[in-house]
């Protein structure tokens, strides 16, 4: 560990191009490239903000709260589905009753849903 601390300490006194040359040096001699691991490490940071800056979401109907005909009449005008399509996609919850909606229209198929007495997840 001590060895570690010295060259730190000794890799701290370089100056700019020198610390450049000991990295090409680096990586001929190991057979890696800096840029590739700056690359890797970026990646896992890359995919966390696109998950905070979700901008599409899926409104996933999971149950019909015991009121199916007035979740069916919802999704019916909601969906412009005829009653048979809208009645099977009740009955087979969970499922999907609309895909890559805005937050906004999400939020406001979910209130629609739960007034009916039915319950939503989004997505």
């Amino acid at each position: 560990m001590a060895d570690i601390a010295k060259l730190v300490e000794e890799l701290s006194k370089l100056t700019v191009l020198e610390a450049a040359d000991l990295a090409k040096a680096l990586e001929e001699a190991w057979g890696v490239s800096a840029a590739a691991a700056v690359a890797v490490a970026a990646a896992p940071a890359a995919a966390a903000e696109a998950a905070e800056e979700q901008t599409e979401f899926d409104v996933i109907l999971t149950g019909d709260g015991g009121k199916k005909i007035q979740v069916i009449k919802e999704v019916r005008a909601i969906t412009n589905l005829g009653l048979t399509e809208a009645k099977t996609l009740v009955e087979s919850a969970p499922k999907a009753i609309k895909e890559a909606v805005s937050k906004a229209e999400a939020e406001e198929i979910k209130k629609k849903i739960e007034e009916a007495g039915g319950t939503v997840d989004i997505k």
